[in-house]
């Protein structure tokens, strides 16, 4: 479980193929010395656990659904790659909840300046189907983009927008993402289990 609240942006050092549609990606944070093998780590969303530690660097596996439902597979060595441990349960949820498991990918579609903060809007795939799975956004409501917790604007059907301030856009890989780039979502898991239950019904 996390909660959205990015601790440190990683660089990536290395990409390896594994047996079968596997990817091993090797990271470098400042933390490695506190981690340990099993451990669950968010990479841009993502739920991953650590296999290996090698001085600095640490290594976690991709799997193919992992790879088809996030933009991981598209990294390359150097890209910047937000984190975050799994939160302590005697803290401050300072997010919202997080699960880790990315939904889809959304791409940015555009970007405007407000005043030293930014505008981003992201378009995703839509449909009946999704839909009832919730995926989608609301009005003021929480949802995760690459590991990020935010809340939403200007929701539509296949679209919403985020406001990105300062210290967000210079402390996680946001200062990374262009009109173009594609991120990962993960949509509020209150709304999933509300759109499971009128399914359901």
């Amino acid at each position: 479980m996390f909660s959205g609240i990015v601790e440190e942006t990683a660089t990536l050092a290395a990409v390896t193929p594994r047996q079968g549609d596997n990817i091993d990606l090797t990271l470098k944070c400042s933390f490695v010395p506190e981690l340990k093998i099993d451990q669950s780590v968010a990479h841009n969303g993502v739920c991953l656990t650590v296999v290996s530690i090698d001085g600095d660097t640490y290594t976690v596996t991709a799997i193919r659904e992992t790879l088809d439902r996030s933009n991981l597979g598209l990294l390359k060595p150097g890209d910047h790659v937000n984190l975050e441990r799994s939160m302590l349960m005697n803290g401050r949820l300072d997010g919202h909840i997080v699960q880790g498991h990315v939904d889809c990918t959304a791409t940015c579609t555009d970007i405007q300046d407000a005043d030293g903060s930014r505008y981003y809007k992201f378009n995703y795939e839509v449909s009946p189907e999704l839909i009832a799975k919730g995926y989608f956004t609301v009005e003021k409501g929480s949802v995760t983009v690459n590991g990020v917790s935010l809340t939403v604007c200007d929701s539509e059907r296949d679209s919403f927008r985020v406001a990105i301030i300062p210290y967000t856009f210079e402390h996680t890989n946001f200062h990374d993402i262009k009109v173009g780039s594609k991120v990962n979502i993960e949509f509020d898991i209150i709304g999933k289990y509300i759109s499971r239950l009128n399914e359901l019904r």
